[in-house]
């Protein structure tokens, strides 16, 4: 069976100073994990510290991504950043859609669209966040939502998204504190239904990553799981020393099963 090479990354939401990001991204490149043939690491900083970890970690395997983008190159849209600026601040991936957003700032699957589109367009990589409420949960509805979710997100690019375009589910009754982690097999079902409809949107299955309550006593069980692409992991993931496990953990056990 060949290994599966998980993507695993970090989003510091609105969390740390300077020296913090700093800090972290110097730990980070120093570890072996950095650089790991096993895994493709991602990590997503505040806009102002983007270019400062995107150097720092310069050398490595380590993607750096923006935490959100406008869809517009330029223009009077006061308070936004374009893919412009994310590309020139030496980001390579761009998270859209986290379910903060859509509930906090009026992110909708229609903007979604755009930006993805736009993401796709300067070369970006689009890592999508979808999912679903707890009313949706208990309505037996998750499928129905997350479908939605990714084809409007898709709805502009097809087979462009290959190599270009990751999916995030995110169920929104487990992510932050107090979360609850989806059963791993719950969450393995819906990946493998979103490979299927991505295939047929876009000519093949893009990567499906899990995200919500990822912890160390979960990720090897969550990662392990056929259709489950990579780990999107919060606040145990905020230090470095638990980002490095993670992977460290992440990457034995595949290796064991492979």
């Amino acid at each position: 069976m060949a290994r599966k090479i998980p993507w695993i990354g970090t989003s510091w939401k609105m969390n740390k100073t300077r020296a913090e990001a700093r800090a972290f991204a110097t730990i980070l490149e120093a570890s072996p994990f950095a650089s790991t043939p096993n895994a493709q690491p991602f990590v997503i900083p505040p806009f102002p510290y983007i270019t400062e970890v995107a150097e720092i970690l310069s050398g490595t395997k380590v993607k750096v991504g923006a935490q959100n983008m406008h869809w517009a190159d330029h223009g009077a849209w006061t308070g936004e950043v374009s893919p412009v600026m994310i590309r020139d601040c030496g980001a390579t991936l761009v998270e859209l859609g986290h379910s903060e957003r859509r509930t906090h700032f009026g992110e909708t699957d229609e903007t979604v669209a755009k930006k993805t589109a736009a993401a796709v367009k300067h070369g970006l990589i689009a890592l999508v966040c979808i999912g679903d409420t707890r009313s949706e949960y208990d309505a037996g509805a998750t499928a129905d939502v997350l479908a939605r979710q990714t084809r409007y997100a898709l709805r502009d690019v097809g087979k462009a998204a290959k190599g270009q375009v990751i999916i995030a589910y995110e169920p929104v009754w487990s992510i932050g504190e107090g979360g609850v982690p989806a059963d791993p097999d719950f969450a393995n079902d819906q990946h493998r239904k979103l490979k299927a409809l991505t295939a047929e949107l876009t000519g093949a299955p893009l990567p499906i990553l899990y995200g919500g309550s990822v912890n160390p006593r979960n990720c090897c069980e969550l990662a392990a799981k056929p259709d489950i692409d990579g780990l999107f992991i919060g606040r145990s993931a905020w230090d470095p020393s638990g980002y490095i496990g993670i992977i460290e953990a992440v990457t034995a056990h595949l290796g064991e099963q492979s």
